[in-house]
């Protein structure tokens, strides 16, 4: 079997489970070795098992993102034993509260914000010199449809999601005559751990798995894609262009 990869050093943030799970060993079934990013260290342990297994490699790195400054050193030591990064894949979320907007209190607003949008701005920052080092750096960052649909009671996230397309979006534009591609990935509702916190109610043998999204993430990580700014939805199985409002 064809390594696509081999060579290919690629970093997944909330690796743990999930879709940063899942995207993790496909990644690494293709041949990428794996800096995979969770706070929880018996998940990273399960998902160092599972790649093990597929006869892939990986580094674990026990993190929080809101701690900017350990974004900052994960950094620093990629560089020191890397030199480069080709593939960042800003996957970790989370949803927040479901209420009405008078009801959030103000840190849980700003606790959704500082995972799913600044987490993403650090992760740029640092991230950055790294993947223009790489012969075709790679970035993709998991979105939501609740970013362009206002999605009512989950305001947090909504209003993340559409922060993190425009910050996505605005460096796919400053970058775009570089070797790095910069995109957006949907992918819609899937059998996640998410999913369930917000539609309790929901059966979720009738969602797609996170293994199935994976597969077609990996292609927007590999160096022969060559889009940016663009966001593919699962859903449909798309690639669109972002366009003003009619």
């Amino acid at each position: 079997m064809t390594k696509s990869l081999a060579n290919r050093i690629a970093l997944v943030t909330g690796a743990s489970r999930g879709i940063g799970f899942a995207t993790a060993l496909a990644l690494a079934k293709a041949g990428a070795h794996i800096v995979a990013v969770a706070r929880t260290q018996g998940g990273l342990e399960e998902l160092d098992d599972e790649i093990r297994k597929v006869g892939g490699s990986a580094t674990l790195v026990p993190l929080n993102l809101t701690d900017s400054d350990g974004i900052a050193r994960l950094g620093a030591g990629l560089h020191e034993r890397y030199g480069k990064l080709d593939i960042l894949v800003g996957n970790a979320g989370v949803l927040g509260p479901s209420s009405p907007i008078g009801h959030i209190e103000l840190k849980a607003f700003t606790d959704v914000m500082a995972v799913n949008v600044s987490a993403n701005f650090q992760l740029i920052r640092c991230m950055e010199p790294l993947l223009r080092q790489s012969d075709a750096g790679r970035a993709v960052f998991i979105t939501s449809g609740a970013a362009n649909k206002a999605t009512a009671y989950v305001s947090p996230y909504a209003a993340s999601k559409a922060a993190l397309e425009t910050l996505a979006r605005a460096w796919a534009q400053e970058t775009a005559n570089t070797a790095l591609r910069v995109n957006l990935f949907n992918p819609g509702p899937i059998r996640t751990r998410m999913r369930a916190t917000l539609m309790p109610g929901e059966d979720p043998e009738t969602l797609d798995t996170p293994e199935q999204v994976a597969e077609f993430i990996v292609p927007l990580c590999a160096p022969g894609w060559t889009e940016t700014g663009k966001f593919y939805d699962y859903k449909s199985r798309s690639l669109m262009s972002f366009r003003a409002p009619a």
